[in-house]
């Protein structure tokens, strides 16, 4: 072997080690901050809620709130020295069956779904990293959970960041078997989703957390087509076939797709009835999805014609990371909905300092508090989230026949 061989063997080797030193340092040095910031024997909670929030996530008066805890009616708040009433989540779902209770007729405060309404599934998609997809899904998980839905959201990334978000680090709090991978694989072991579903800290949200086992299904998949192991059915129906066993218990699946156009994301966009796609307005990121649509078209085609479910309640593009005061982005933004019309939500997601800092301490801004940042900054972000959330709840009730 010539000596230039040999360095390049010897450099390798040194990749691999250095690599693996990298990975094993960052992982303890992000469990020790997860420590720091939740210790072992606590577990992630949600911060209580005041009367003028409970009152606009209800949509109700916050005098009419007042009234009821002073006569004593449905859950009582918390009183602090200063008079204010304040409202755990539980307390805020407990109200909404409360006054669901005395309804007869007209609006209802429980959103949930109804006889004849079927199961809404949105799968968040794009395979170009930096679109949003992650922080997309989480938010708007959670602002459906806050709006009385059943939410269950699937991490279907390897890299997990859905589950960071939840309180769950992926290579510590989940184990083998325990991603959307134990509902999907194609040996013995195959088990249950509801034995892989997580209770979070958001009641009626639970979730499906995920890790880099669920690389396994883009390795396996490949062998089993080969192999003709398909079992009980085609590798994309596999996703909608867990869904459907506890479709009863939820009335929104959220499913945070990996940035690739694997087997994994081709099988939920099989299993979803909509579909959201991030984008970010810049040049660069626009060809990528141009790209995500062709391939994404051609292998839809195919698995169509294998008797894949390709049809869908609704499709739009979320425009995420958007800096209105940005030409650049108003252009891009501007040829978009020329390209596409309704297909791209009204409303975009603002690019905010309120949300990445949120997110370093792995929360969404619907888990921090007003005081923590400049109100002018959390309160245009907060506008900003509920916006685009709110026309993708429209979208959904659309679908139910309730718009």
């Amino acid at each position: 072997m010539s000596p230039d061989s040999l360095l390049a063997r010897s450099q390798q080797s040194a990749i691999h080690t250095l690599i693996a030193s990298h990975a094993q340092g960052l992982s303890e040095r992000l469990h020790a901050h997860r420590l720091q910031l939740f210790p072992p024997e606590a577990s992630k909670t949600l911060r209580k809620f005041t009367s003028g929030e409970v009152a606009r996530l209800i949509g109700v008066n916050d005098g009419y709130l007042r009234h009821l805890s002073l006569e004593g009616k449905g859950p009582q708040p918390e009183l602090t020295a200063s008079g204010r009433r304040l409202y755990s989540i539980e307390d805020v779902r407990s109200l909404r069956s409360y006054l669901d209770e005395g309804v007869k007729g007209g609006r209802r405060y429980l959103p949930t779904r109804r006889n004849g309404e079927h199961l809404q599934v949105l799968a968040v998609a794009n395979f170009k990293g930096g679109s949003g997809k992650t922080t997309s899904a989480a938010h708007l998980a959670q602002y459906l959970a806050l709006h009385g839905y059943r939410v269950l959201a699937i991490d279907l990334d390897p890299q997990a960041s859905l589950s960071a978000l939840h309180g769950y680090q992926p290579e510590f709090d989940i184990g083998t078997n325990e991603t959307l991978y134990g509902a999907l694989r194609y040996d013995g072991e195959r088990r249950p989703l509801r034995d892989v579903i997580r209770r979070t800290y958001f009641p009626g949200l639970d979730l499906v957390p995920g890790n880099i086992e669920l690389m396994e299904f883009e390795h396996e998949t490949p062998r089993a087509l080969v192999e003709r192991k398909q079992g009980d059915g085609f590798f994309f129906t596999r996703i909608d076939e867990a869904i459907a066993s506890v479709a009863g218990d939820y009335d929104v699946v959220v499913i945070d797709c990996p940035p690739q156009l694997g087997y994994l994301t081709l099988s939920a966009l099989c299993a979803a009835t909509a579909v959201l796609v991030t984008v970010h307005p810049q040049m660069l990121d626009v060809m990528s999805m141009c790209q995500f649509l062709l391939m994404t078209s051609q292998l839809m085609s195919a698995l169509a014609d294998a008797g894949g479910n390709m049809s869908y309640d609704w499709m739009r593009y979320l425009v995420t990371r958007y800096e209105p005061g940005d030409g650049p982005q108003n252009q891009m933004v501007s040829f978009m909905r020329s390209m596409f019309g309704d297909h791209v939500l009204n409303y975009p997601m603002l690019k905010s300092t309120a949300i990445s800092d949120a997110g370093i301490t792995k929360q969404t801004l619907y888990e921090v508090g007003r005081e923590q940042f400049t109100r002018s900054t959390y309160d245009r972000a907060l506008e900003a989230l509920d916006n685009v959330n709110g026309e993708i709840e429209g979208l959904i009730l659309r679908t139910w026949g309730r718009g």
